[in-house]
């Protein structure tokens, strides 16, 4: 079997359409919703667009799982023992073991809120952050940011299902929570103990981290205000290992985005 495996050959059938990530982000169809939700992005029932939201948002929770079954998978695979002990692999195989089942909830979860798969685009990034050449640069831009920002994303869809009526969407959300809460604090536990000795490659791991969160919080997709889709879990991502500091960055990276976001909407707007 191939290691290092790219994203252009993870094995997809006809139903999956790819995009890049900016393509998902800037998809016009976001846009439309926002409008109809009268210009607030957060997440709430009883807005016009919410119900469209949520699918999009499940969907994009599916192929999320899909490609963290498959980047935890190849983590156990693609590194000898002294690049990624054995115990660390362990770890990776038990997500494997919980990223499937994540797959199977979320696909019944798509039918239960009337979406199919392939009804969105896929983009692959989250595998694409698996395939660091540095264990490390793994954990810290998987299971620390992408797998927090499910953390932020599970949390949201759980207060929506709550608040909303929908105890089969809440129920499962708070599920897979519970999970992502693990994946987490394994990839913070393993940053710390593998670097414990090289200051410089963990700086490295925390500087790839910083760039993914930086990435996915374009145009305050995620932050603390009602511009933000999906809300931070301040006390979650506590529990899986994040300290004070790394969490207010990350807010702080979310009004940055925001702001450049809001700049670049002037700039488009204005006369030439």
């Amino acid at each position: 079997m191939k290691k290092n495996l790219p994203p252009s050959e993870l094995a997809r059938d006809s139903r999956f359409v790819r995009s890049t990530i900016m393509d998902a982000i800037m998809d016009p169809r976001n846009q439309a919703l926002a409008e109809r939700d009268l210009g607030s992005a957060k997440l709430q029932p009883g807005r016009p667009a919410a119900a469209d939201r949520a699918r999009n948002l499940m969907h994009g929770i599916f192929t999320g799982e899909i490609q963290a079954l498959e980047g935890a998978g190849r983590t156990t695979f693609d590194f000898d023992d002294d690049e990624a002990p054995f115990a660390l692999k362990l770890d990776m195989a038990r997500q494997c073991w919980d990223e499937s089942r994540h797959v199977e909830i979320s696909v019944k979860l798509g039918e239960w809120m009337g979406t199919e798969i392939g009804e969105y685009n896929e983009a692959t990034f989250l595998y694409e952050a698996a395939c660091a050449t540095d264990p490390i640069l793994r954990l810290c831009g998987v299971n620390r940011a992408l797998e927090g920002l499910a953390i932020d994303v599970f949390n949201t869809m759980r207060e929506f299902g709550d608040i909303s009526g929908d105890p089969v969407l809440e129920f499962c959300e708070d599920w897979m929570l519970a999970d992502e809460v693990t994946h987490v604090k394994m990839g913070s536990d393993w940053l710390r103990r593998l670097t414990e000795n090289d200051p410089e490659r963990r700086e490295r791991a925390l500087e790839f981290q910083r760039g993914v969160d930086k990435l996915f919080s374009l145009g305050g997709f995620r932050g603390e205000t009602d511009e933000n889709p999906i809300q931070l879990a301040r006390k979650l991502r506590a529990m899986a290992g994040f300290s004070t500091d790394e969490i207010d960055e990350i807010s702080e990276i979310s009004v940055q985005a925001q702001e450049d976001a809001r700049a670049m909407s002037a700039g488009a707007s204005a006369p030439s």
